[in-house]
């Protein structure tokens, strides 16, 4: 906006008590300002275009929201009377025209709302009593004016001139109000206020405050010009430098770096690939100055590259008896994967050439699998490089990010191989079943590559963007299950299942490796501290129940714990822990056997099932109630168990002649099937022949017996289908105390796995039907109504 004048002798035009309403958006208009303005809406070129025609006159009104087509409730109830100075239509039937705001006018009545508003307003005076207070205050504005003017770019000179020739206080603060970077709101606010006094007031805090952000920007900008002068006053210095050193025969540093990363590269002995693009990259880094981002990308880069294993390996350590040795050492039992590691050796020694395996240890947490990669490392002679994949959902994490991203370094995988040190490391990929995928991309599509013996001799990190040989590198894989590996890479590996351990294998492993390592991390001597074997199947049956031995661990830590405390304060010298002492020790038992003191139940069997930790107990409670035959599932039963409860059910009902069932039962009754640890969720077929026993029980009225456990899957016709997880299973039972084993009659040769002390404590039967389940797990045969009759 601009001023219409200067001079003090302008006439003031009456203004007409009836304007017409032109909206103006975000736009103020103050008196005796011009606003030029771009017109294209029809009704607003209207309200211009009727005003010419007439007295000239226009209300100018902005609009609470900055609509140019706002409802009469959107107009600031203040604005401006103006008059339309010019005006000029453009071919495209838009106009461009001039407004000069003659005075303050407040809407007093809306009178017409179509085409455009006009209404009825009240001029609105200024009010200005002239005190030493305003006389001081209006001089610290045109003081704080005068220096935003000096400092803002976009502010001419003339502006001063003008607002000293002003006629009246009232006009100058208008003037100042115009000139400054104020919101909406705040321009409004200045319109609003007639006592003029109160006006220069709220005007001088917005003076204050553009001044200050002004003079914040000059700092700045004073800063920025030093820094500048400086470099170019470093940079002179700096060539100056090189010239001396020139002179003088000096490297400079960037000079010494450049050599040092040539004769780097020459000694490194790379491939040829890799030695043209490095030779390349150095080729480029000459050519750039020291101070440029792009210098240090080339620097980490080549420090990548002749930091790299290309040809350096640890040689293998093929005795194989001492290997064997090593690993026997180091873990109990895990006899598969040792025969693994020990067969591979054999093959290398016979064919030095040979590519790494590639291996997958499946089994419970606890097992030993990450401690048996490392065992593995050792008993070959090669270092060892662990990384975990669990919750890893980047593609990045693997090949590693481009060189154009800002911090870009290689993946993991390269890393490794850096931190190694050779290019045959043992290499443990942790937690593999744990990996993600999301929008970065698919971290397991990555492996691929990399697990793969046929296409990780060239495999290629985004970072390097060269080839990288992998073959001689032996990857260890880790899970607790096999579900979530996608199958393509669980094609490419090897998988060795670690199954949990049973009590005596637990025991001496406890003995052999567990005490020992508490021992010494307790400061403890051997003969220090004795914990009886009695004291140690206790804490396993009693404190910890788990596939592997890692609470094991810790409850024995407990046990350190506690003697390490005596024998520091002195109240005793040796401490010898049995059975009786593990109560003031470790607190109540956590565990009990799950049937220990039960009896045997109408409706409750007692099933086996499989989980990531290893087996377990699975109770299937039937209660049968009046009704009229709706079956109910509780549990948080997944879909296959439900379905195998639905085919239990049937079966039942096809049999209920044989079990002394009245054969219209599921009209007259509900059947509810619950199993019990309802927060868990559990699913697959392996419950069937434990659901229809507890239905066929609950129905007949006859108790089952709970030293009997069983897993199978049912078909409609009483079929027993073979189930997985047999070892897991029967380990489970046998930790419970249970003392028959119902098994479907194809998973008998699954009883190898199962360890020879195990197999003695329990008695197996193997079934091929459901009949022969009842007369195993039922107390009394079924007898039929006619049986009963006889």
């Amino acid at each position: 906006m601009q001023d219409a004048t200067g001079s003090s002798e302008v006439k003031t035009p009456q203004v007409p008590r009836r304007l017409r309403i032109f909206p103006s958006g975000d736009a103020v208009l103050y008196p005796g300002m011009l606003l030029p303005l771009a017109v294209a809406e029809p009704n607003r070129i209207k309200v211009i275009e009727d005003a010419l025609a007439g007295d000239k006159f226009v209300g100018v009104f902005a609009s609470k929201d900055g609509k140019l087509d706002p409802s009469s409730d959107d107009l600031y109830p203040v604005g401006t009377a103006a008059q339309v100075v010019r005006m000029l239509r453009l071919p495209d039937n838009s106009i461009q025209a001039v407004l000069q705001g003659v005075a303050r006018v407040k809407i007093v009545e809306i009178v017409q709302s179509v085409p455009y508003f006009m209404a009825d307003v009240e001029v609105l005076e200024d009010k200005l009593a002239r005190t030493m207070e305003f006389e001081g205050l209006l001089r610290s504005a045109l003081g704080t004016f005068q220096r935003i003017v000096e400092l803002a770019p976009n502010l001419p000179a003339e502006l001063l001139t003008v607002v000293h020739n002003l006629p009246t206080p009232g006009n100058q603060v208008d003037f100042m109000a115009s000139h400054l970077n104020l919101s909406r709101e705040e321009r409004q606010q200045i319109l609003e206020l007639v006592d003029v006094h109160e006006r220069l007031k709220k005007l001088s805090e917005f003076l204050n405050r553009e001044l200050e952000i002004l003079e914040i920007g000059e700092k700045i900008q004073a800063e920025i010009r030093g820094k500048i002068e400086k470099a170019q006053r470093e940079m002179y210095l700096r060539e100056q430098l090189k010239a001396i050193q020139k002179e003088l025969g000096i490297e400079d540093e960037r000079t010494a770096e450049i050599n040092e990363f040539k004769r780097r590269i020459e000694e490194a002995n790379l491939p040829e690939e890799v030695r043209k693009e490095a030779e390349r990259e150095l080729d480029r880094m000459k050519a750039m100055p020291p101070q440029a981002a792009e210098y240090i990308v080339a620097r980490t880069y080549l420090d990548w590259i002749v930091n790299l294993p290309w040809n350096t390996e640890t040689e293998d350590n093929l005795d194989i008896e001492r290997a064997k040795q090593i690993l026997d050492e180091d873990h109990y039992d895990l006899e598969k994967p040792k025969e693994r590691i020990l067969d591979y050796l054999a093959v290398r020694k016979l064919k030095p050439d040979m590519k790494g395996p590639i291996l997958c240890f499946v089994g419970p947490p606890g097992t030993g699998k990450t401690s048996l990669g490392r065992s593995i490392a050792r008993a070959l002679g090669r270092k060892f490089v662990r990384i975990s994949l669990g919750g890893v959902s980047d593609e990045a994490e693997i090949r590693g990010h481009r060189r154009t991203y800002i911090g870009a370094l290689p993946g993991r995988i390269i890393q490794g191989i850096r931190r190694a040190g050779s290019k045959n490391p043992v290499f443990m990929l942790d937690e593999i079943d744990k990996l993600g995928s999301d929008f970065r991309g698919d971290p397991a599509a990555a492996l691929l590559e990399v697990l793969d013996p046929e296409q990780n001799n060239a495999f290629v990190d985004h970072y390097l963007d060269v080839p990288f040989d992998l073959s001689k590198v032996m990857f260890i894989t880790t899970a607790n299950i096999t579900d979530t590996i996608p199958g393509p890479l669980l094609d490419r590996m090897e998988v060795l299942e670690l199954p949990g351990y049973t009590e005596p294998d637990k025991l001496e492993i406890a003995r052999r490796f567990l005490v020992p390592r508490q021992r010494r991390e307790h400061g403890l001597r051997e003969d220090q501290l004795v914990i009886t074997d009695d004291a140690l199947v206790a804490i396993i049956r009693k404190y910890t129940r788990e596939a592997g031995v890692r609470n094991l661990e810790r409850q024995i830590a407990a046990v350190c714990r506690k003697a390490a405390r005596k024998i520091a304060e002195g109240k005793a010298e040796r401490v010898t822990v049995d059975e009786k002492d593990l109560h003031d020790i470790l607190g109540p038992e956590k565990y009990r056997s799950e049937l220990a003191g039960e009896k045997d139940e109408i409706g409750v069997a007692t099933g086996l099932a499989w989980t990531p930790a290893g087996g377990d107990l699975l109770f299937v409670e039937v209660s049968v109630v009046p009704g009229d035959g709706s079956l109910r599932l509780t549990g948080r039963l997944g879909e296959v168990m439900k379905e195998s409860a639905e085919a239990a059910l049937t079966y039942v009902r096809s049999r209920a002649e044989e079990l002394g069932i009245a054969p219209d039962f599921y009209k007259k009754v509900d059947i509810h099937i619950h199993v019990p640890e309802g927060a868990v969720p559990k699913d697959g077929p392996s419950a069937g022949i434990t659901i229809a026993t507890a239905l066929a029980s609950a129905l007949a009225k006859i108790p089952v017996r709970k030293d009997v456990a069983m897993t199978g899957e049912i078909t409609l016709r009483g079929k027993v289908l073979p189930v997985g997880g047999i070892r897991d299973k029967v380990l489970a039972a046998h930790r419970a105390g249970v003392k028959t084993v119902v098994l479907p009659e194809e998973n008998e040769k699954d009883l190898e796995e199962v360890p020879e002390h195990v197999r003695q404590a329990l008695r197996f039967v193997f079934v091929r039907h459901m009949d022969e389940v009842l007369r195993e797990a039922l107390v009394r045969a079924p007898q039929s109504k006619a049986e009963a009759n006889e």
